[in-house]
């Protein structure tokens, strides 16, 4: 059988599967792969099952190759040189799909803690600080009849469009790099990025990482939002200038903001953890135990398919 390294430690559903089509071993930490390890791994095995923060840049694919597949868990690939790693003939896939409704459920779930100040207010309570119930306490954005706007109308963004628009009655618009048809809901589709901030109440982002997004979100673009509106991240944490949103929740150029991904995670600016009106959440988007085995499951699948000489199903 090929030899498989599992880089971190996934539901034991996920490690039998893998072991029915590779003789599996599976590494205890739960931190990325260190430098030396990554060179380890694809010099020493048939195939490596990685995830978010195992970098194997160009560099990595230079020194001896035995791996001939790279199955990352996970939907972002962002930390793997696909071009690189295709140059070197390694194969590359992702999870697509397994993750849509679980990441869009973590959006609204910012979005509402975030607009409707839920996070200020548990803490508040947690902190024996809340003085009772009255009128003006704790006022919050009501997201009924707001608009939503969303950057990137992928399987992700179009799950969240649906949340906000049926089951918040939300005006929805969005940015997008080509053209989207036939939604099962109404939506208008913006021709720049800049209209999209202008107009929304709330912007989401559910873009993927590529060096044409890193810092899609700078300075110039928050600087086009009017300062009653919010900002959710459920993306990746490069999207986002996190120095320039600092300044702009700093200064009250925007009202808030709901992160689950960092610019440098999981390093989270003191800054950020300093003001009441962010959510901050520990890259939750797909930590569900279904959500998870279901990855899992879709990477064997990938190894399963790539080991039988067959097509795999989610080439990047």
């Amino acid at each position: 059988m090929p030899s498989l390294l599992i880089t971190r430690l996934l539901p034991e559903k996920v490690i039998a599967a893998a072991r029915e089509v590779a003789d599996v071993t599976v590494r205890a930490e739960t931190l990325p792969l260190r430098k030396d390890e990554i060179a380890a791994a694809i010099a020493e095995y048939d195939a490596v099952l990685p995830t978010l923060g195992d970098s194997f840049d160009a560099g990595v694919f230079d020194g001896k190759v035995r791996c001939k597949i790279l199955a990352n868990f996970g939907v972002g690939f962002n930390h793997i040189d696909v071009d690189a790693a295709r140059a070197a003939g390694v194969e590359v896939t992702n999870t697509p799909g397994a993750v849509t409704d679980a990441t869009a459920d973590i959006a609204i779930t910012l979005m509402l803690m975030t607009c409707r100040r839920a996070g200020e207010g548990e803490r508040l309570v947690r902190a024996g600080k809340w003085p009772g119930w009255h009128p003006t306490q704790l006022l919050g954005m009501h997201l009924g009849g707001k608009t939503i706007g969303i950057v990137g109308m992928g399987r992700i963004g179009k799950a969240i469009a649906r949340r906000a628009a049926v089951g918040f009655g939300m005006k929805v618009v969005f940015f997008n790099r080509s053209r989207v048809h036939d939604l099962p809901f109404e939506a208008r589709q913006l021709d720049s990025l800049g209209d999209l901030m202008r107009q929304a109440d709330v912007v989401v982002l559910a873009v993927p990482a590529t060096p044409k997004t890193h810092h899609l979100i700078d300075a110039q673009v928050l600087g086009t939002m009017h300062p009653e509106s919010y900002l959710v991240n459920i993306a990746r944490g490069d999207v986002v200038d996190e120095a320039a949103l600092i300044a702009a929740l700093q200064s009250g150029q925007i009202a808030g903001a709901g992160l689950d991904v960092y610019e440098f995670e999981p390093n989270v600016p003191e800054a950020l953890i300093a003001m009441e009106n962010v959510t901050l959440l520990p890259h939750l988007g797909t930590s569900a135990q279904e959500v998870r085995e279901d990855m899992g499951l879709m990477a064997v699948a990938n190894l399963r398919a790539f080991f039988n000489g067959e097509p795999v199903p989610n080439a990047v």
